[in-house]
């Protein structure tokens, strides 16, 4: 497969015009995995955190619900595996999912070390229970707030490093390559202006692309970044049709959605229609507890049954004193638009929530780009398969963001301290002068991807999403912008173009990923995995 063509480097540099910045280990993205790597690196070399936003900017803090993990001396590593493939639709890497999960009470105790306060009760950690998980393994803090409280104590830990310099609010624009490896990257922050900051080892930390979609619980900071400058320096990316979509996200017209997270099915929380019909009993014998993947759809096909924007939340027979102290968040972001949680229902729809491909990584983070790691949400790590386990994405970050930083550490240590400017350039072009109304083709794209690649796909409307976006890309990623707006819209035009190509490649229904022209699971022909890759003419090819 052979499409649009996407540049190498996004603005014109020179070695001579710009300054340089060299450290032994270079970090991009200050959520949960970046600031695990950065506390797994030697303490005797240089890391550099680089971060488009502040640090609390990210998909880590607004994580609700929790870590999964076996604490419990009646629940087994054997169970929360076994929850874990089941819900990742027959295509996940069996040895990864035991290793992490094996590791999961390792890291969690270590954030309990390291100040972060996890909810309990008389002295022992409250266990709750998600959608996909067969036992309460699900550490929680502040109620409905757990990255909130655990970023917090990760971000104070790691301030307190001597060699970790944190730079907030610097873009990447690209990865820096020479003879086929990763050099580092080239930055712009609202201060110094571009950077090109050189370094031994690197590590992509930058989570998700939910921004790419109409409907999103992410913050405004999550535009596939990192999978673009990946892309664009010839990392191979894998599984991006998979995208979880969180059955409930606080749907008001005109308002900002708002999470509303999946423990309250956990705690007892009912689904039910504009009629008041407890609609999951239709769809599957899970209930509200099956994957989120099983929600998603039943919401989907229950809103269409009935003609109404949405579907609803109740948690009207519960105790009204436990739903004020278990989710003290919700409670108060559905106050702001009169509902009382504990009588009125919640409005919810699905909306994009984690993306669960990304760069092609090994076992400790390696990528197929030499110099280059990668953790957390930005990766294809075999984890998730095809639909991610409710409170595993915060346990990925801190396993895989610990194993990237110490093999990055290793490999930064075994290289001689010969620092140097590399004779790279990126010459300007000719510009044209026509305006784009970027905020325009920015939600036209949010929308023709929340319609083609949504929740429910189809050959139809996927091939419309393929020409229009390769219309875009055509006049958009030929630009050289001088703003962040500019910028993350090509890197989102880049994001989703490869998105709708695995999607459209994907002729089955598996997990995340439902087709409506090919509603079944194909075993036989599509239990493997989709990769893609920039070749050396900017074209995207498929290479898996």
């Amino acid at each position: 497969m052979v499409v649009s063509k996407v540049p190498r480097y996004l603005v014109p540099f020179h070695p001579k015009q710009v300054p340089h910045y060299f450290t032994d280990v270079l970090i991009i993205g200050g959520g949960l995995a970046g600031l695990r790597a950065a506390n797994a690196v030697d303490s005797k070399l240089s890391v550099l955190v680089v971060t488009k936003d502040v640090l609390r900017q990210s998909n880590s803090n607004y994580a609700q619900g929790g870590i999964a993990g076996v604490l419990d001396p009646e629940d087994r590593f054997e169970d929360h595996i076994t929850d874990t493939l089941s819900a990742g639709g027959r295509l996940c890497d069996e040895e990864v999912v035991e290793m992490v999960v094996r590791e999961a009470p390792e890291h969690i105790n270590e954030l309990i070390r390291w100040g972060t306060k996890f909810d309990r009760e008389s002295g022992e950690l409250t266990l709750g229970r998600e959608g996909g998980h067969s036992r309460h393994r699900i550490v929680h803090a502040l109620g409905d707030a757990t990255g909130k409280e655990v970023m917090r104590a990760v971000i104070e830990w790691t301030e307190r490093l001597r060699n970790v310099e944190i730079r907030e609010r610097a873009f990447t624009l690209d990865l820096l390559t020479h003879g086929d490896a990763c050099r580092g990257a080239l930055i712009a922050d609202e201060h110094d202006g571009k950077t090109l900051v050189w370094a031994k080892q690197t590590i992509l930390c930058t989570g998700g692309a939910g921004q790419v979609y109409r409907e999103s619980t992410n913050p405004l900071v999550a535009t596939g970044d990192g999978q673009a400058i990946a892309f664009r320096a010839g990392a191979e990316l894998r599984d991006m049709e998979f995208v979880q979509f969180h059955p409930t996200v606080l749907y008001i017209a005109g308002s900002s959605r708002s999470l509303i997270t999946e423990a309250i099915r956990g705690e007892g929380g009912r689904l039910v229609d504009r009629n008041n019909h407890r609609f999951m009993q239709d769809y599957d014998e899970r209930l509200e507890l099956a994957p989120r993947d099983v929600v998603s759809q039943a919401i989907v096909s229950q809103m269409g049954k009935t003609r109404h924007p949405n579907v609803y939340l109740t948690l009207s027979h519960l105790d009204p004193d436990f739903v004020r102290q278990r989710f003290p968040g919700i409670a108060e972001a559905c106050a702001k638009f009169g509902i009382d949680i504990t009588s009125d229902p919640i409005p919810v729809r699905p909306g994009a929530h984690y993306m669960i491909g990304g760069l092609t990584v090994d076992r400790e983070g390696r990528t197929t780009l030499p110099g280059l790691w990668a953790a957390g949400e930005v990766t294809s790590s075999g984890l998730h398969g095809a639909n991610r386990l409710a409170s595993n994405s915060l346990l990925e970050g801190l396993v895989y963001g610990a194993r990237a930083g110490m093999a990055a550490s290793a490999a930064g240590a075994a290289m001689p301290d010969d620092f140097r400017a590399l004779p790279l350039e990126n010459r300007p072009v000719e510009q044209q002068t026509e305006p784009l109304d970027l905020a325009d083709i920015r939600n036209s794209l949010k929308s023709l991807m929340w319609r083609a690649a949504g929740v429910q796909r189809s050959r139809e409307h996927l091939l419309e999403a393929t020409e229009t976006i390769d219309n875009l890309c055509r006049y958009v990623l030929a630009r050289r912008f001088n703003d962040v707006e500019g910028w993350e819209l090509q890197n989102m035009l880049t994001v989703s173009r490869i998105m709708v190509a695995a999607a459209l490649a994907r002729e089955e229904s598996r997990g995340v990923h439902l087709r409506t022209d090919f509603p079944d699971t194909d075993d036989e022909h599509w239990r493997r995995r989709l990769a893609f890759q920039r070749n050396e003419n900017g074209e995207l090819c498929a290479t898996a």
